[in-house]
């Protein structure tokens, strides 16, 4: 037996209660391809007819989620905002005297009703239309003639689009959280290794030192810009539309709008059509891609430094994990790896999130089964995401000697630059200088030997600097000195 997911099969799944209100049935059918398409060859309403349906939540989902995000994209919070969307509309147009008052309170009798997913399943499969779905089911709680003059005015995207708007603020809002505990762990690690020499790389090869305090910082500094970035984004993205059918107000006036979003927390949108432009959403999405992209950018550097050859950090390894099913020796940087493979999830969207900008004239439905995807999809994963990384960078293991050994294998290869710019001082010119270095560096290169012993074996380098301007050059002092300005510039003084 298995499970197969009926999402794949017919596009928007019953919901009864999953993460996503996907339904998974069994079927006997032991290839999955041909049971999707056995499924799939099924009347529309046919899939609520099928023997035990099972609620359970695809394996690999709860694997990469956390329950504060995932229950905002729950059906059950979709629902309650709907309700508060309609609820409040009807106490404005009761305010300006559209609508009778009583009716209006009438609505507010399902404020404390959890609403029954499975009912507005039952519904929608004979209207094929999910507000409309709820809306009938909403009746039923407070009765046909009380709420006859529910969603007066308005139009299915002014619920859609309004609520999409608040989940999408809310969800911000616990990344902005999420981004916080990041930057605290980044600054954490950054100011207890500001002066633990490293050597850096360019090209992946030893090109001079720096600390792995400037590391972290440099992460820290791309944080703090995400940081900047993501407020921007929900900024953009807190607005809400009431405006009705293509947006004129023709049938609703524009008092409801504002007041529906200040009860929402969101602004009016200053011109809608029947939708709120997605040149917002794509804004949203994409600043999710550019942070994705800075969680790998400080996962693929802990993947490099946790190599065996490398070893000048790695993820904590606790007691009792594994490493390899095969080799009991291995220890693998198997989160930043994930977290490499999440970043690649989030980034996805960015590009059909850019494609929703472009609607047929006042109104179509083609960004809709994006959206339905990548607004919980992105969010969901990024949380996940962010923090796994705050984990891996809190707990990551440094090893200063390991530091010390790789940028020796080499023995002084790293001060080439400033012998090279010292002989240029000392009056050689640079083409002469350079020869002089790299005939030098080459040897240590071929041979592991020691570059300032072979310096100053080197008659003319010693000519033009002298055997104290030789040793001089060796200071590591010299390619730390600005590490405390930079800190400066990064964290302030």
């Amino acid at each position: 037996m298995m499970w197969i997911p009926i999402a794949a099969a017919f596009g928007r799944p019953r919901c009864t209660g999953g993460m996503w209100g996907a339904t998974y049935f069994k079927s006997p059918c032991p290839d999955l391809p041909t049971g999707l398409a056995q499924l799939a060859r099924l009347p529309y309403d046919a899939r609520y007819q099928l023997d035990n349906p099972i609620k359970v939540l695809s394996p690999m989902i709860p694997r990469y989620s956390r329950p504060e995000m995932v229950a905002i994209w729950s059906p059950e919070t979709k629902f309650k905002i709907w309700y508060e969307i309609e609820a409040h509309a009807c106490e404005a147009m009761a305010n300006i005297g559209v609508i009778p008052r009583e009716n209006a309170d009438a609505v507010w009798k399902a404020k404390n009703v959890e609403f029954d997913v499975a009912r507005i399943d039952e519904i929608e499969a004979v209207t094929k239309h999910d507000v409309i779905a709820f809306l009938t089911h909403l009746a039923e709680h407070v009765g046909s003639e009380e709420a006859r003059f529910v969603h007066q005015g308005m139009t299915s995207s002014d619920v859609l689009d309004t609520c999409l708007n608040v989940q999408l603020v809310r969800s911000a809002d616990i990344l902005i959280k999420d981004m916080e505990a990041l930057l605290a762990a980044l600054k954490k690690r950054a100011l207890e290794h500001k002066d633990t020499v490293r050597v850096g790389r360019s090209h992946g090869i030893h090109a001079e030192p720096t600390t792995m305090g400037l590391t972290f910082a440099r992460f820290y500094a791309e944080m703090d810009r995400n940081m900047a970035r993501l407020k921007l984004a929900r900024e953009e993205i807190a607005t809400g539309a009431i405006s009705g059918a293509v947006g004129t107000f023709a049938n609703i006036d524009p008092a409801i709008e504002e007041h529906v979003c200040a009860e929402l927390g969101l602004s009016p949108e200053p011109i809608s059509t029947q939708v709120i432009p997605r040149d917002r959403h794509a804004m949203f999405f994409a600043t999710l891609g550019v942070i994705a992209s800075s969680i790998e950018n400080v996962a693929t550097e802990i993947r490099h430094m946790q190599r065996t050859e490398v070893l000048e950090g790695a993820e904590f390894f606790s007691m009792g994990q594994k490493g390899s099913s095969a080799m009991p020796h291995k220890k693998n940087p198997v989160l930043t790896e994930n977290l490499t493979g999440l970043a690649r999830l989030v980034r996805s969207a960015v590009v059909p999130a850019m494609e929703n900008v472009a609607l047929w004239h006042e109104r179509d439905i083609s960004h809709s089964s994006v959206e339905r995807a990548i607004g919980p999809d992105c969010c969901v994963t990024l949380d996940f995401a962010l923090a796994r990384l705050t984990g891996v960078v809190d707990k990551m293991l440094v090893f200063p000697e390991n530091m010390l050994d790789n940028m020796n294998k080499f023995p002084g290869l790293v001060m080439s630059q400033r012998v090279l710019l010292a002989l240029t001082q000392a009056g050689v010119s640079r083409e002469d200088a350079y020869s002089m270095v790299q005939r030098n560096a080459l040897k240590v290169w071929e041979e592991r030997l020691d570059f300032r012993e072979l310096l100053l074996a080197d008659a003319d380098v010693v000519s033009a600097l002298g055997v104290d301007g030789v040793e001089e050059k060796f200071n590591m002092d010299y390619h730390t000195k600005h590490v405390d300005t930079i800190f400066k510039r990064v964290f302030g003084a």
